[in-house]
């Protein structure tokens, strides 16, 4: 038997728990520690799965092979950086880094260093997904919403940045070519930063993308419809269902095949972070690469860049991506 793998989570808060959880469950992976500047979270989560609890993220490194990190966004780059220059493997949570900038540099390092880097994108490992990707091909128009309630969690950036890039990683995966043009609106409701915003994006495939993203909603919303020719397709992620509408190219009252599509309990963190020990025990393909979630990213940041732009000039909404 292989010998398990020594892991770290650094930022044990909101999400870093989870993370600290999966690893003490998941077999092939020792929770080795964990890191939090909060003394009083350390102290619970370190508890809880009875690990050792560094204060300085710095003195974990020579316990572990791999981390998650899970801090906030405007501290990514320059904790990435210093766990791939120990010869840490890394696991960030979304999105990458706060800019593209920091996000080439953190690509750039682990290429060098020849580590794993991977972003936690957990949408694409919701086992929905799984069911439907198999059934998209060339798609012609997504629709994607991404509501939540007002929380303070996340405010440190703008909703683009908290909610809308997991939609946008989701359909650069569905592979239709380069982004040609962004159109975008957003505004600031509750927080400082945008809170609500809609995005138009248009791809070199022929692709129309609709998103929408709000932290100021009633409800949770977590939903994608997608046309392509003869088929429907609307997914619910919340609720890891959908329904998938199949004309079959027969002239008969029964031409249009209804399917229901069930994705299944399997928790989606406990799939990406198997999948991420898998690849640094094993160099093993899969989980969402650091070029996959630069990528992301950077039509994230095109999309910022366009609702700035509507929001100095209501004419000029349009920002074309080189």
């Amino acid at each position: 038997m292989a010998t398990a793998l020594p892991v770290g989570v650094i930022g044990v808060g909101h999400l870093g728990q989870h993370h600290a959880r999966v690893f003490a469950e998941l077999p092939g992976t020792r929770l080795a520690g964990v890191a939090d500047c909060d003394e009083a979270r350390l102290a619970d989560v370190s508890g809880r799965f009875g690990v050792p609890a560094f204060s300085r993220y710095r003195d974990l490194l020579d316990k572990v092979a791999a981390v998650s990190v899970a801090v906030p966004t405007a501290a990514h780059h320059d904790v990435v950086r210093d766990c791939l220059a120990a010869g840490v493997h890394v696991l960030v949570e979304k999105p990458l880094a706060a800019v593209p900038e920091e996000g080439r540099a953190m690509v750039r390092q682990a290429g060098e260093r020849g580590l794993v880097l991977q972003v936690g994108h957990v949408e694409r490992f919701n086992p929905v997904t799984d069911r439907v990707r198999s059934m998209i091909r060339n798609p012609r128009f997504i629709e994607c919403h991404r509501l939540a309630p007002f929380q303070e969690r996340g405010t440190d950036v703008d909703v683009t940045l908290d909610l809308m890039i997991h939609d946008v990683d989701l359909v650069l995966s569905f592979g239709l070519g380069a982004v040609t043009k962004v159109e975008a609106v957003g505004a600031p409701v509750r927080s400082a930063r945008i809170d609500f915003a809609h995005a138009r994006v248009e791809f070199a495939g022929g692709c129309l993308v609709n998103l929408t993203a709000s932290r100021v909603s009633t409800g949770r919303l977590r939903k994608m419809r997608l046309v392509q020719d003869a088929l429907y397709l609307s997914v619910d992620f919340h609720a890891r269902r959908g329904v998938a509408f199949r004309h079959t190219g027969q002239a008969s009252p029964d031409a249009v095949v209804e399917d229901v599509i069930e994705g299944g309990d399997a928790e989606p963190l406990k799939r990406e972070l198997a999948t991420f020990a898998d690849a640094v025990h094993t160099g093993a393909a899969g989980g969402v690469s650091g070029d996959e979630g630069l990528a992301a990213l950077e039509v994230v940041d095109a999309i910022g860049h366009a609702i700035r732009n509507a929001t100095r000039s209501p004419a000029g909404l349009s920002a074309v991506v080189p």
